[in-house]
């Protein structure tokens, strides 16, 4: 699981694609026109955007009126299809975005296809008495479109399709253009389940090409009744703006704290493997530490046994000229930065180090750019406070009001309860890695679409439906 190298040939991505179809049962290869290189019809994606969403609307017509377990069939194949080809759509993925470590993204891609909700997440109420029954019933919006981001991009697609499809929706996707390859092939695959099993084909729908054209198209078009954003705040601002009923999951800056009541030992292997973890690239992962000054040379030392190399002055300097750019007299993440290892960030600084460093450290102010900005690279900046109330507020400052996630390191239940409440995320994971709060080492469902935004928090297939009250008058109550 430990760091790979990028450097894959243009013909390894071909036998990577080649071999990702052919584990999905596909041979339908022939030639692009006026070109030599292969033209894949997959399933589901079309070169005209009206076409897509034409597509899922037919397809959604067949699904909605077919029995829940039928939909649980569908479901059951793809989460099969999705095991099966992991490593493929991980290295895969790694290829395409260059981010991210191919092991975890196989565990990420298990996880999806494991402990994704179905059709059991959706419930009914129910009321009876001496006027009769009334039921409210969770039914499907329709056709969904759904924007998902180049971090988590088929792992992303599955798990939404797994939802929505419970829930009775077909999808239309608008990828990032950055991992559209690996996307699409999700895509194709969740067709090709439904497929094999008697379903529709066009469950999930996307073009070849996406761009933010495409995407404008989605937003406004009258046959999509609800959109789901998975991105930066740009994207989740403009769905927003649509005039729709629409999901937001938007950014983040996870702060973790560490007060002088915790096990530091375990506090410090926790919040390393949760911020390695994919190099970082998920939202709820450990963006900077808030260490109290009693216990912080403590965490520091643990922190170096577990694969912390601690960077100088010198060095973090580097670091902010490495991993940002200027674009308009802006600050910006440089794209080349983001989900790469320790190891390679390092090395874009002159510093050479062996594959046991997984992570970058150093101390420095809340508002030093390495900590107060969301890098989604393996670089733990520290700040060190003289007590758990400094650091309850420097936290809260450090989320920038995001409610995403925050995590904490403590023994003191009442030191846990104000944090919680002053951070008041979706997601709040205590003593443990942040990948604990996806079910990864922890109790619970994941989702790779997190709602702090717009408050969903954590969705799932009751989070695609809308209410539906059915009354029956003076009939149907026995009692």
């Amino acid at each position: 699981m430990g760091v790979i190298d990028l450097a894959i040939s243009e013909q390894d991505i071909k036998s990577i694609v080649q071999s990702v179809l052919s584990g999905m049962g596909i041979s339908e290869v022939g030639a692009a026109a006026g070109s030599d290189q292969p033209k894949i019809r997959q399933k589901g994606i079309f070169v005209h955007i009206e076409d897509a969403i034409a597509a899922a609307k037919a397809a959604q017509k067949e699904i909605q009126p077919m029995p829940l377990e039928f939909r649980e069939k569908i479901i059951a194949n793809i989460r099969k299809k999705t095991l099966e080809n992991a490593k493929l759509f991980a290295e895969l993925g790694v290829e395409e975005t260059k981010m991210g470590n191919v092991g975890h993204k196989i565990l990420k891609h298990q996880l999806v296809a494991e402990k994704t909700p179905g059709t059991e997440d959706l419930s009914t109420v129910a009321w009876s008495g001496d006027r009769g029954l009334t039921l409210v019933e969770q039914g499907p919006f329709g056709v969904i479109g759904a924007v998902t981001p180049s971090t988590n991009p088929s792992e992303t697609v599955i798990c939404n399709s797994i939802g929505m499809l419970a829930a009775g929706n077909a999808v239309v996707f608008a990828p990032h253009p950055a991992a559209k390859k690996v996307s699409n092939l999700a895509i194709d695959m969740v067709n090709r389940a439904s497929v094999e099993v008697g379903g529709p084909e066009n469950l999930a729908v996307a073009v070849e090409n996406p761009t933010m054209d495409v995407s404008k198209v989605i937003f406004g078009h009258k046959d999509i009744s609800l959109l789901v954003a998975t991105g930066g705040p740009g994207v989740v601002t403009t769905v927003l703006s649509s005039g729709k009923r629409a999901i937001g999951a938007g950014a983040g800056n996870p702060p973790v704290l560490v007060d002088e009541t915790a096990n530091i030992a375990k506090a410090a292997e926790d919040i390393v493997n949760g911020c390695t973890f994919d190099n970082n690239l998920p939202c709820i992962a450990e963006k900077e530490v808030v260490a109290v000054h009693s216990i912080a040379d403590e965490l520091i030392f643990y922190m170096k046994q577990t694969g912390c190399y601690f960077a100088s002055d010198e060095e973090v300097d580097k670091l902010v000229a490495t991993v940002f750019t200027e674009k308009n007299g802006k600050r910006i993440l440089n794209r080349q930065c983001v989900g790469r290892s320790a190891k390679v960030l390092l090395e874009k600084i002159g510093v050479e180090v062996g594959n046991e460093i997984r992570c970058i450290i150093f101390e420095g102010a809340k508002e030093h750019p390495l900590i107060s900005e969301e890098l989604m690279m393996p670089i733990l900046g520290i700040v060190r406070v003289k007590d758990v109330d400094e650091g309850i507020e420097t936290a809260v400052w450090l989320e920038h009001g995001n409610r995403h996630s925050a995590h904490m390191h403590s023994t003191n239940v009442n030191n846990l309860t104000r944090y919680g409440k002053a951070l008041d995320t979706a997601i709040f994971v205590k003593n443990g890695p942040s990948y604990a709060a996806l079910g990864f080492g922890g109790e619970g469902y994941p989702t790779f679409t997190i709602a702090s935004r717009t408050g969903e928090g954590l969705t799932s297939a009751k989070t695609f439906t809308k209410s539906r009250r059915c009354v029956m008058c003076d009939a149907l109550c026995i009692r």
